[in-house]
């Protein structure tokens, strides 16, 4: 019975101290890790903006006078030369030599927009005519393997943006002939009442372009001065996107780079090309309250906008500019990385434990981080790693989050 007791004495003792051992002992760091993978990777600058038409026209009053109830609503279409207000002389006494010299004064003004139009017009046509040029030069270049697909994509980009800009120009200078005419024949109009040869007359403000309305400025009866606003026409799919960028992101991007335009959920992202950006930047106020060096980065849609029924001007998009793609990269989520000395680091899982290892990554996205050296292919590493690992620590996983 004494060697019995003993030796379950002896048994009890061993439990004991196997126990404070165990209690003793660092417990497993709960972890979240993630694998290591292979495939493209983008480097974007992100930001939102929004959508404005490319062309705005401010129909005004040529003559000061009485407008009557413009019928026409935000939204509906008109067509070049439709009458969108009409105008009936006010009180004689508006009528003086000082608005006749206005008017001759619009007139010549008129006439020399027309002429810069004129002018912009054959700029835009021998814009055009180089880069038809210089897509055929870059076309044969390229059978002969001497231009890359990247330059001749570039020159295709190039004529697009050309031909685009000679329609709006030839746009400017119907719209530029439109007030030429309006300047004369109100000048015509004040002469022949200054002379009492008008009675109860009207005068029909027309459309400039086929467009629809966007604003309707001077909506109710009323007297208007002379170049008093009326109604805002525009092409309302004929959009751009403007996206303010932080300027230190905004030097690094550049015309023609690829970017992606979401307008909101359900909606696929549109692509679009950095047309501009803008030479000067502007202070912005963030949420926060901190002060920001801006700047506007202009995009064109690159494709139709006809699967998009409710995309007009001014609505907020989402802009995703790409500033660098790279086909086959190695890839970790960024959260896994983090500051060790001078350079970026992280935790691998191998045999339960969390191995230091140190990385070289001088790209990185909000998700993605791309690894020149340090981890390969299949390797899970730790993400968002708390200040209890250390080299060497025993982890268990708690999720895998891919």
């Amino acid at each position: 019975m004494r060697t019995r007791n003993k030796i379950a004495l002896g048994i009890a003792a061993a439990a004991l101290v196997a126990l404070v051992v165990w209690a003793l002992q660092p417990q497993p760091v709960q972890v979240e890790t993630a694998r290591v993978a292979r495939g493209p990777f983008e480097q974007t600058v992100s930001d939102d903006g929004k959508t404005r038409v490319r062309d705005r026209y401010v129909v005004s009053a040529p003559l000061a006078g009485r407008v009557e109830r413009i019928q026409l609503k935000a939204g509906d279409p008109v067509q070049e030369g439709q009458v969108v207000a009409v105008l009936t002389p006010s009180m004689p006494a508006f009528l003086d030599a000082r608005t006749e010299r206005e008017l001759e004064a619009r007139v010549g003004a008129a006439e020399a927009q027309r002429l810069r139009a004129a002018a912009e017009l054959q700029k835009a046509e021998a814009q055009v005519a180089q880069a038809r040029s210089d897509l055929e030069r870059a076309r044969t270049l390229s059978k002969g393997g001497f231009v890359s697909e990247n330059a001749l994509e570039q020159a295709r980009l190039t004529l697009v943006t050309a031909q685009k800009g000679r329609d709006a120009a030839k746009f400017a200078e119907h719209a530029a002939i439109h007030e030429v005419d309006q300047a004369r024949a109100a000048l015509v109009r004040y002469r022949a009442e200054s002379a009492g040869n008008i009675t109860g007359a009207r005068w029909e403000v027309k459309s400039p372009i086929t467009g629809s309305v966007l604003k309707v400025v001077q909506e109710s009866e009323g007297v208007v001065p002379l170049g008093a606003p009326l109604v805002e026409l525009a092409d309302p799919r004929s959009l751009e996107a403007v996206v303010d960028v932080l300027s230190e992101e905004g030097v690094a991007v550049r015309p023609g780079m690829p970017a992606r335009i979401e307008l909101g959920s359900g909606v696929p992202p549109l692509a679009a090309r950095v047309r501009l950006i803008e030479p000067a930047a502007f202070t912005k106020i963030s949420a926060l309250g901190v002060e920001e060096q801006r700047v506007n980065v202009v995009l064109d849609f690159v494709e139709p906008l006809d699967r998009v029924q409710t995309i007009g001007d001014g609505f907020r998009v989402d802009a995703h500019i790409v500033t660098l793609k790279v086909e086959d990269a190695t890839k970790a989520p960024v959260g896994a990385l983090f500051r060790r000395g001078d350079g970026w680091a992280v935790f691998v899982l191998e045999s339960g434990r969390a191995v230091l290892r140190k990385v070289n990554s001088t790209r990185r996205n909000g998700a993605e981080a791309m690894i020149e050296a340090g981890l390969k292919p299949g390797d899970t590493v730790i993400v968002y790693p708390s200040d209890a690992l250390e080299d060497g620590s025993r982890v268990e996983v708690r999720t895998r989050l891919r």
